[in-house]
């Protein structure tokens, strides 16, 4: 049998370059050989709050987007975490087995509720949540990035304290994280992530920007001092992101970059590569507005819904059952 791969992004903010980097095109290598759940989880976006006209069409741009990024929805379930509802039953299941200890030392929450009177409970349990998007398929690959890999820690051990109390079910997932490309760096601020909730929009690429603002952003990415093109992440993080960048675009070697711009400025470079993101993301956009008005991802959608449900129901009948719930007739 296929291995199982579980992944989502959720519907607050434009997908960025970043977003395509580091997780869409692994997604689409992912689904060659794997059982891929691929969904917006828009239950985790409410745990902030969320205009309802937004979070539609949000949501639905966002999963127009994996289609358009190359993800096929013949191989590949494409959904809605609230169309399965499974997600939350089982969500609230992992809460009764996380403690309250293990959700304050998440370093998303502190992030998050930093200076904040008042935070609503939703975010403080919501990786009790992730934790179920991920176990109700006992997934046995998730792709994540640095910033989740705590989230995948306390999932492995939900998983592995269910296992312990009530026999043998769930898989212990296993983290999915890229060598090359996993984390693309914000283009004002090479040390931080590149992110699409950040309020300066010049710091990330999304991914429906037009050319213009696409060479008017990478012509105004921060570069370090000096002038030379070399990838030294240490001492040159910002030219080096730049570098990152231009690599999973072309499909040229960091060190074939390096050579071809050897001896020259900065600017050259940064005039290549806005052409080289250009030329990557406009096919993509294209086929972006040809889903957006077909219309056609409402039923994509409710296809990936149905056969993850199917798998979804069966794990959580089983959970249920070995905790000792009466069957529902």
């Amino acid at each position: 049998m296929l291995k199982k791969v579980m992944s989502g992004i959720q519907p607050s903010g434009s997908l960025t370059l970043g977003n395509y980097i580091g997780a869409l095109k692994n997604f689409v290598k992912l689904q060659d050989d794997h059982q891929c759940f691929f969904m917006v989880v828009d239950m985790h976006a409410i745990t902030v709050a969320q205009d309802p006209v937004a979070l539609r069409e949000q949501s639905e741009s966002v999963a127009a987007l994996f289609i358009a990024a190359g993800i096929d929805p013949a191989r590949s379930n494409v959904y809605m975490q609230s169309h399965v509802p499974q997600h939350a039953e089982l969500g609230w299941i992992m809460t009764t087995l996380t403690a309250m200890g293990e959700l304050e030392r998440m370093t998303q929450f502190k992030d998050k509720s930093s200076g904040k009177d008042s935070v609503g409970a939703g975010l403080f349990v919501y990786p009790s949540l992730m934790a179920a998007d991920i176990l109700v398929y006992n997934a046995d690959l998730v792709p994540v990035g640095e910033d989740q890999k705590q989230h995948l820690e306390l999932t492995r051990d939900l998983a592995g304290r269910f296992n312990n109390r009530f026999g043998e079910f769930f898989t212990i997932p296993e983290p999915y994280i890229p060598k090359v490309g996993a984390r693309i760096m914000s283009l004002d601020d090479g040390t931080k992530k590149m992110s699409k909730s950040n309020p300066n929009a010049g710091s990330y690429i999304a991914l429906l920007d037009s050319p213009d603002v696409i060479r008017k952003k990478i012509s105004r990415a921060t570069t370090d001092s000096g002038r030379e093109v070399i990838f030294d992440p240490a001492n040159k993080p910002e030219i080096s992101n730049l570098m990152s960048i231009y690599s999973e675009c072309s499909g040229m070697t960091l060190q074939q970059i390096a050579d071809r711009y050897e001896g020259q400025m900065y600017g050259g470079f940064k005039k290549d590569l806005a052409e080289v993101v250009v030329s990557t993301l406009e096919p993509l956009q294209q086929r972006y507005n040809e889903i957006r008005s077909s219309g056609a991802i409402t039923d994509i959608l409710a296809e990936g819904a149905d056969r993850a449900r199917i798998v979804a129901a069966e794990t959580l009948n089983g959970v249920k059952e070995r905790m000792g719930f009466l069957p529902a007739r």
